[in-house]
């Protein structure tokens, strides 16, 4: 717990809450952000070199360190010797009058300063386009047999991909977008992505063969995905790290339960209108959502509101030496390294991101082969028709959504024990993984034999819960291990997970009704189920040996 600041005396940020903003804001913590950077920033000017001030670390920090290995203990790119130097430094007694920063903590410049009915104003209606473009991802899937007749398509590979390529923009768009938001703030990407987005849907609603139409659907994905890039950036720029707990639960509600929730609501909408309004009514909602961020967005981004102030006092003071304190210095090419260079070697290269990001792949994948398949499957073997297909995702939602609450209850409850205890290692989130695991091929053998023997359809609802509650009791705590275990580079492993499991979404799936062609719904569901319990040692694994395998492992960046 961080002391309170005395009034009237301005705290620098510890290295811990540098890390998790720089994880929240999507980028690596050796970038500058608006708590600063973790390195020395390279001086612009003239004047002596400036460092980053720091506190002393907590004692609790200062056992994470020693018991992760300095948290990046996989990364050669930083040593425990130079952040222990860094940490040692003596803060610089006369700053230099040519680097630019907030006037103080009360600053009313800074977005933390802003009026309470501004922030959450703000972080309401992000979270609520959060909701909106992974509800999108699948809402459309009731109407799935009404678009294969329209387009004159019996091709069962078309059928699963036009619904899981939505998830391949995610893998794409986000890796062009981080880096621009740094360059240009992230006002400009929210309204420009939102802007396409909207345009891409409606091209969607109104495409002519099924060609255009998956296009389409890609380019909402790529564009769709900048929320959930920018969104939990955002809240960190707008909330203190006290109040941030209650925001950052609600934008998370966007990606795990609004996939869904969208094809409920797209049941009943294809019945009455027809396929195509299930994306007029996303490019409607989407349109007021965009229009209400133009009147209540403003530019939240440190970097680019101090680089604001420093080209307004160079115009009035005609000191063209003035540099804003979190000006990085990188170039366009360095930050696209940094987003997408870095991550591919991560995952290539470290054992625990490649092991960890193939878990959330490959169960990831699983979420959308119920979504291909759901409405056949319903379809056929209990005959539903029209809009109450649409009820066949109520089951995986409800587990999804009691899956997120049991974690951030019970799982947060290990991780405090452990550090009350001062014995904590990123290990102790991979516990509830472990239990998580096991829920996942448990739903899977129980769904597909009841659907593939006709038990009540209550059988199969309340086994793809079961599937649910697995997924997010594995998805959310092996998230937080790689921000645990990567610290300082943690977005770049995130990146490396976020990519590989958006791939393995938008391909696995494909083959999905093959599948079931050949093996049946029983055979075909435990075979998932069989690849699943393959996985669940994993976590056991990285409980038992994951500090030695910190240790050993080198990644050079």
């Amino acid at each position: 717990m961080t002391p309170p600041t005395p009034p009237g005396l301005y705290r620098h940020p510890t290295r811990s809450e540098i890390i998790d903003l720089a994880a929240a804001e999507g980028h690596d913590a050796d970038i500058p952000t608006n708590m600063g950077s973790i390195h020395q920033v390279p001086s612009h000017t003239s004047a002596s070199p400036r460092n980053v001030q720091k506190d002393t670390p907590t004692a609790i920090e200062k056992d994470i360190e020693k018991t992760a290995g300095s948290g990046t203990g996989s990364i050669s790119t930083t040593s425990t010797a130079a952040i222990a130097d860094e940490e040692d430094a003596e803060p610089e007694p006369d700053p230099d009058p040519n680097i630019i920063d907030f006037d103080g903590p009360d600053d009313p410049e800074n977005p933390l300063n802003w009026p309470a009915t501004k922030k959450w104003g703000m972080v309401s209606l992000i979270s609520a386009i959060t909701f909106l473009t992974p509800l999108a991802s699948s809402q459309f899937a009731p109407g799935v047999p009404q678009v294969m007749r329209d387009f004159d398509s019996t091709s069962d590979l078309l059928e699963g991909f036009m619904v899981s390529v939505y998830v391949l923009g995610f893998a794409f768009g986000p890796l062009i977008i981080a880096p621009l938001s740094e360059m240009y703030g992230r006002l400009p990407l929210y309204h420009s992505c939102n802007f396409l987005f909207i345009v891409f849907t409606v091209a969607a609603a109104v495409a002519s063969s099924m060609g255009q139409f998956v296009v389409f659907r890609f380019l909402m994905g790529c564009f769709g995905g900048a929320p959930m890039v920018l969104g939990g950036g955002t809240i960190a720029d707008l909330i203190p790290r006290e109040q941030r707990g209650t925001a950052m639960a609600v934008w998370m509600m966007g990606p795990t339960v609004g996939p869904c929730v969208g094809p409920i609501i797209g049941g009943f909408l294809t019945v009455a209108k027809g396929w195509r309004w299930n994306f007029w009514f996303v490019a409607i909602v989407a349109g007021a959502f965009f229009l209400a961020s133009l009147v209540l967005m403003s530019e939240t981004s440190a970097i680019i509101i101090l680089q604001r102030k420093v080209n307004r006092l160079r115009t009035s003071t005609g000191n063209k030496n003035l540099v804003s304190k979190l000006d990085t210095g990188l170039t366009p090419s360095q930050l696209f390294t940094y987003s997408i260079v870095r991550p591919a070697k991560m995952l290539f290269q470290s054992t625990i991101c490649f092991a960890i990001s193939l878990y959330i792949a490959v169960t990831y994948s699983y979420l959308y082969i119920l979504f291909t398949t759901f409405t056949a499957v319903f379809t056929s073997q209990y005959h539903w028709h029209g809009g109450i297909t649409g009820l066949s995702f109520l089951g995986l939602g409800i587990g999804s959504l009691i899956g997120q609450f049991t974690y951030i209850r019970y799982g947060n409850q290990v991780v405090h024990r452990h550090i009350r205890a001062g014995d904590f290692r990123p290990e102790h989130r991979l516990y509830m993984m472990c239990i998580g695991g096991f829920f996942i091929p448990m739903g899977l053998f129980v769904y597909g034999w009841s659907v593939h023997f006709q038990t009540h359809f209550m059988v199969p609802m309340v086994a793809t819960g079961v599937i649910g509650f697995g997924l997010l009791m594995t998805f959310m705590p092996a998230t937080t291990y790689l921000v645990d275990v990567f610290t300082v580079h943690a977005a770049s492993a995130m990146a490396a997970s976020t990519v590989l499991r958006s791939l393995a979404a938008a391909f696995i799936p494909l083959s999905s009704q093959t599948m079931y062609a050949r093996l049946g719904y029983g055979w075909g569901n435990s075979m998932l189920g069989f690849i699943a319990t393959l996985l669940v040692p994993i976590p056991f694994l990285f409980i038992r040996y994951g500090q030695g395998i910190r240790a050993r492992s080198r990644v050079k960046l």
